[in-house]
């Protein structure tokens, strides 16, 4: 295998880390905090390995393999949470390295579980760049999922392959996907950031959260979260980003050529929204059953946390915990199934579902008129050769993935529904957990080391879909 063209896109991806750093160099030199030492020294030696990553393997034939592709992404994505830890290790946060490296992880792949407390008096720069990990790794799933996934067949992905094709044909290369996908992501950004000001932010606040909300990432500048400001117009932005950020960009980028009809075509998008109705019908319901609150306040928090974690975002405006037992069933199963495929989000994708929807469909009425020819769709098509059985075996190792999560949590020494959240929030990229230690108004600081590192392993599993990181543990895939 060639391992010239993968290093040296490494390369351009932490050179793209470096200089992000130079962000919170910025914000910690203006307000006169000794952190910017730090960034400006985790600056350098991250260009320094990007230059030579790069200058020693530029001029290599830049044709990606199938399997030159699976390593490059284990690569790009190992690379990433290292150097992104750095920052935090060396600051005056005082952290150990597994801290630091817990924290980069859940930044860099979305998911928004913390180790960190004190976030209200915690210095900007380390804040803001926690937001930048999470923003960076947003747009680097989005790029992954549609620029690289189709073409690896993983979990049945293989199915975007054709709307990959049609952006194409507008955008011939894909270069230039990237590059439109990548202005997209940041004009919602922009306009996510403006909104939340306009609603109550602070500008800094308002800035963090709105990289951390279209990247459906989750992490605060405080530890309440948003259930300190008990603001209806900020969380109502943030339901409407969150939304934003569990869309198909694939259909913001026919919006942007004048075609807005996908937004109504796109079984996918409808699942998503029908999902966000019918729980939040369901839920609020239960609540006003059995809760004194008023009947707004629980629409409002019922759909804010509902969007939170079926988006994987992770923001918290209440201690759902307290809720009762329904509530706290509702939102493990919730937390798992994940928004849709080309979007920022994370989980299972709602396009699997409907995938073994169809399959189960057809089959019923196979039973049902045995001499019938029955052809499962998905988006009005006709499913291609081989994507169910990629989805059921995709369904097949998540969940074989989770329960041993699970079981080496419970060995660290974790209660019942600590180890089993754990491990449903970190294969899932989703953040909080269920109970006292990692639910809505804890952190996984009191963890042991051993559960942490696990769970890192959980969420790299996650982020790369599971296929991507299991095959090159398989022989087969270095014999030549």
């Amino acid at each position: 295998m060639d391992f010239r063209p993968i290093l040296y896109i490494a390369g351009i991806l932490l050179g793209a880390m470096a200089a992000m750093m130079i962000i919170p160099l910025v914000a910690d030199l203006y307000i006169g905090h000794g952190d910017w030492k730090i960034f400006f020294l985790c600056m350098l030696l991250t260009f320094f390995f990007s230059g030579i990553l790069i200058l020693t393997n530029r001029g290599s034939e830049m044709k990606i393999s199938p399997r030159q592709g699976f390593v490059m992404i284990n690569l790009a994505w190992l690379l990433l949470s290292l150097f992104g830890a750095l920052p935090f290790w060396l600051s005056g946060l005082n952290i150990r390295f597994v801290d630091a490296f817990f924290e980069s992880v859940s930044g860099i792949t979305t998911t928004g579980s913390t180790v960190f407390t004190g976030l209200d008096d915690m210095p900007r720069g380390i804040l803001l760049w926690r937001s930048l990990l999470q923003w960076l790794g947003g747009v680097g799933v989005i790029l992954m999922a549609m620029s690289i996934m189709p073409f690896l067949k993983i979990g049945g992905m293989q199915m975007f392959q054709t709307e990959l094709s049609e952006s194409e044909k507008a955008l011939p290369r894909t270069t230039q996907l990237a590059s439109s996908i990548g202005i997209i992501y940041l004009i919602l950004t922009l306009l996510c950031f403006v909104a939340y000001d306009l609603a109550g932010f602070a500008p800094f606040d308002a800035l963090c959260h709105a990289l951390t909300t279209i990247s459906t990432g989750g992490f605060s500048t405080h530890d309440s979260s948003f259930s300190g400001h008990d603001n209806v117009r900020i969380e109502l932005v943030a339901i409407l980003f969150m939304i934003a950020g569990g869309t198909p960009f694939v259909l913001f980028l026919k919006a942007a050529r004048g075609n807005w009809r996908p937004f109504l075509r796109d079984s996918q998008f409808r699942w998503f929204l029908s999902i966000v109705l019918a729980a939040t019908f369901l839920l609020t319901i239960y609540l006003v059953l059995t809760t004194p609150m008023p009947l707004d306040r629980v629409l409002l928090k019922s759909t804010f946390n509902i969007v939170s974690l079926l988006t994987g975002t992770g923001f918290t405006s209440d201690n759902y915990g307290l809720w009762g037992g329904f509530a706290v069933f509702a939102f493990f199963f919730i937390m798992v199934i994940g928004a849709c495929a080309g979007s920022t989000s994370c989980g299972i994708k709602i396009f699997r579902f409907q995938v073994l929807y169809a399959v189960a469909n057809a089959q019923v009425r196979k039973l049902i008129q045995p001499h019938g020819v029955f052809i499962p769709y998905y988006n009005g098509k006709p499913i291609p050769e081989g994507v169910p059985i990629s989805v059921m075996s995709f369904f097949f190792l998540f969940a074989v993935c989770f329960s041993i999560l699970a079981l080496l949590l419970a060995l660290t020494g974790l209660d019942f529904l600590t180890a089993m959240s754990g491990a449903a929030t970190a294969i899932a990229n989703v953040g909080p957990g269920l109970g006292e230690i990692i639910g809505p108004v804890g952190t996984f600081q009191p963890l042991p080391d051993s559960a942490k590192w696990v769970l890192c392993a959980g969420m790299l599993l996650g982020r790369l879909e599971i296929f991507t990181l299991l095959v090159m543990l398989s022989p087969h895939f270095w014999r030549r």
